[in-house]
C-alpha cells in the first residue's frame, strides 16, 4: 500500500503544482468520506500556511454539519463537533457561494444574518471560510486558522485554495452520490424482498396447519392419557418434530426479510430451488399452475449468498405465476451442469413458463430499472425493480442471465453460475 501523504507539513513557499498533483493522486485512492475530508483539510491547511483547520460535512438526517476532520495541536478545541444548518456561518456561505477571508472588505459589512463574517469566524479563531458547494447546496465547508505566510502572499494563496477546495468538492460530491446510490440499491433489494413475503407468509400459514393440529391434539389428549407411557413417548416425539419444523420456517422468513451484507457460503443450488418452489406451491395451486422440476443429481456446489439467490428464484417464479394467472399453465424448473472451454464447470438453472410471454421490443429492456409490463392495479401492479435486482445479484455472483420469450407461448430465463472447482 502506498504511504499516505502528510499534507499538514508546513513549507514555504508552497509549490502549487506539487500540492495539487499530490492531492489529486491521494483523492483518487480514497473511497470513504472521513478519509477524504482528512486529506482535504490537510491540503488546505498546507496551502494556506495554517496550523489549524476543520472540515464539516452535511448530515442531512440530523440537519446539521458535523466535524469530519480536524488539524492542529489542540484538535477540536475551537471547532465544535457540530453546527446546526441554521447557524449563521453555513447560512452565510450558502448565500455567498464563494471562499472568504476575514479581512475582505466586502465581508466586513453586517449581513442579513446580523453579523459580519469576521464576527462569525471569531469563535473558531479562523480567518478562512471555504464552502464546498454542489448544485446550489452546501455539502461541506472548511475553516482555516491564521496563516504563517506573509500577509502580502494572501492574494497568491487564494487561487490555490479555491482550486483545492473545488477539487475536494468534486470528490466529496462523487462519494456522496455513490453512497446515495448504494443506499437506494439496498432499499430496492429490501422492498423487492418484502413484496415476496406475502407469498411466503401464505405458504407458511398453509404449512403450519398440520404441525399445529398435532400439537393441539396432544394438548387435548394428554390429561386423560397421562398414564399411558407409550402414548406420551410417541406423541411427544411427533410434537417435538413439528415444533422444530415451525421454528425452521420462522427462521427462513426472518432471514429472507432481513437484509444482510452478502455472505458467500458453499451451497447446493438444488436445495435453494426446492426451498423456493416449496414456498410458492400454495399460490401455484390457486392459479391452476402445475410445477415440474428436473434437478440434476451431479451438480457441483457454488459459492453464493443463499438469501440473495432465494430472492432471485422467488422473483422469477412469482413473475411466471403472474404470467399464467389468467389461464393456468406449467412452470418448469431445470438444473444442469455445463462444462466450458478451459475445464471450468458452471451450474445452469432454467425457468420456463407457458404464460402470455413478452413482446420482442420489450425483451431488451426488462432488466432496466423501473421498466415494467405490469400496469394493472392491485396485486399485479409492477414497480419495474424486481428483474433489475435479479440481474444485479447475478452479476455480483459473477454469473450470467439470459431470457427468451414468445407472445402467448411463454418465457424462459436461464441463469449460469460458476461452480466451485472440484
Amino acid at each position: 500500500m502506498r504511504p499516505k501523504t502528510d499534507f499538514s507539513h508546513q513549507t514555504y513557499p508552497v509549490d502549487p503544482l506539487e500540492l495539487i498533483t499530490s492531492f489529486s493522486i491521494e483523492m483518487g485512492s480514497i473511497t470513504e468520506l472521513g478519509a477524504l475530508s482528512e486529506c482535504a483539510i490537510q491540503a488546505l491547511c498546507r496551502a494556506a500556511g495554517s496550523t489549524r483547520g476543520a472540515l464539516y460535512l452535511l448530515d442531512r438526517e440530523h440537519e446539521c454539519y458535523r466535524r469530519s476532520s480536524v488539524v492542529g495541536l489542540n484538535e477540536g478545541q475551537e471547532f465544535p463537533s457540530s453546527l446546526p444548518t441554521t447557524h449563521a456561518l453555513p447560512q452565510y456561505l450558502t448565500n455567498a457561494a464563494r471562499s472568504a477571508h476575514r479581512q475582505d472588505l466586502r465581508d466586513q459589512e453586517q449581513t442579513d444574518l446580523g453579523s459580519s463574517l469576521a464576527e462569525m469566524l471569531s469563535p473558531f479563531n479562523a480567518i478562512y471560510a471555504l464552502p464546498h458547494m454542489s448544485r446550489s447546496r452546501l455539502m461541506a465547508f472548511s475553516l482555516l486558522s491564521e496563516s504563517s505566510f506573509p500577509s502580502q502572499d494572501r492574494n497568491s494563496v487564494q487561487p490555490l485554495l479555491n482550486a483545492l477546495a473545488q477539487a475536494a468538492t468534486n470528490a466529496i460530491d462523487t462519494l456522496i452520490l455513490y453512497d446515495d446510490l448504494h443506499r437506494s440499491h439496498l432499499l430496492m433489494k429490501r422492498t423487492d424482498r418484502l413484496k415476496s413475503l406475502e407469498t411466503i407468509a401464505g405458504g407458511f400459514a398453509h404449512e403450519i396447519r398440520n404441525p399445529l393440529t398435532s400439537i393441539k391434539t396432544f394438548i387435548q389428549l394428554a390429561p386423560e392419557r397421562k398414564d399411558d407411557p407409550d402414548f406420551i413417548r410417541e406423541f411427544s416425539k411427533i410434537v417435538l418434530d413439528d415444533v422444530y419444523r415451525i421454528e425452521r420456517l420462522i427462521e427462513e422468513i426472518l432471514d429472507y426479510a432481513r437484509y444482510m451484507e452478502p455472505k458467500l457460503t458453499e451451497e447446493d443450488i438444488n436445495d435453494i430451488v426446492s426451498s423456493c418452489l416449496y414456498f410458492i406451491d400454495v399460490k401455484a395451486d390457486s392459479h391452476g399452475v402445475k410445477i415440474e422440476k428436473e434437478l440434476a443429481q451431479d451438480l457441483p456446489r457454488v459459492m453464493l449468498d443463499r438469501q440473495q439467490l432465494k430472492q432471485v428464484f422467488l422473483n422469477l417464479f412469482l413473475n411466471a405465476l403472474d404470467a399464467m394467472s389468467a389461464r393456468g399453465g406449467t412452470l418448469r424448473v431445470r438444473t444442469t451442469k455445463r462444462d466450458r472451454p478451459g475445464g471450468k464447470s458452471w451450474v445452469q438453472i432454467e425457468t420456463s413458463d407457458t404464460g402470455h410471454g413478452i413482446q420482442e421490443t420489450n425483451l431488451e429492456h426488462i432488466f432496466d430499472p423501473f421498466f415494467t409490463t405490469k400496469h394493472e392495479s392491485g396485486e399485479h401492479e409492477g414497480t419495474g425493480l424486481g428483474l433489475t435486482i435479479v440481474h444485479q445479484i447475478i452479476q455480483e455472483h459473477h454469473g450470467e442471465i439470459r431470457v427468451t420469450s414468445a407472445v402467448d407461448k411463454g418465457t424462459t430465463f436461464v441463469i449460469s453460475l460458476p461452480a466451485i472447482p472440484e
